[in-house]
């Protein structure tokens, strides 16, 4: 199980680097509000690309280690993206707070979602 809690530190990475895509690239083509929306897109696919490889090398041993392995990714992912926007990037709460309001169309909820479920899907379709 520990190896599966370490995979998640590259996920950091993807997500600075679909951070930046969305800051250097779709920013220049979209407003915010898309650039936030097919950001999400792309992370939500870059996650299951990561995911199917990393179950490939390293499959969950259950469906229930996999519900698990979720479970703690979108803890510590939700953890992580208030203690590093906060401290480190300098966001307000508020403005760390907005991405999770799906009404004014932020879809990051989405992913946090997929972050939680993939490991359980992509288990069920690889086993």
């Amino acid at each position: 199980m520990w190896k599966h809690i370490l995979a998640w530190f590259p996920l950091i990475f993807i997500a600075i680097a679909n951070g930046l895509f969305r800051e250097k690239f779709l920013a220049s083509y979209l407003n915010e509000l898309r650039a936030h929306q097919m950001s999400t897109a792309s992370m939500i696919l870059l996650f299951g690309v990561y995911v199917w490889i990393l179950f490939k090398i390293w499959p969950p041993m259950s469906a229930n280690q996999a519900i698990l392995i979720g479970l703690i990714w979108l803890f510590l992912t939700v953890i992580f993206e208030f203690l590093f926007g906060h401290y480190v990037a300098g966001h307000s709460w508020d403005k760390l707070l907005n991405d999770y309001n799906i009404l004014q169309g932020r879809v990051w909820v989405l992913a946090l979602i997929w972050i939680f479920i993939a490991p359980y899907i992509i288990y069920q379709i690889q086993k």
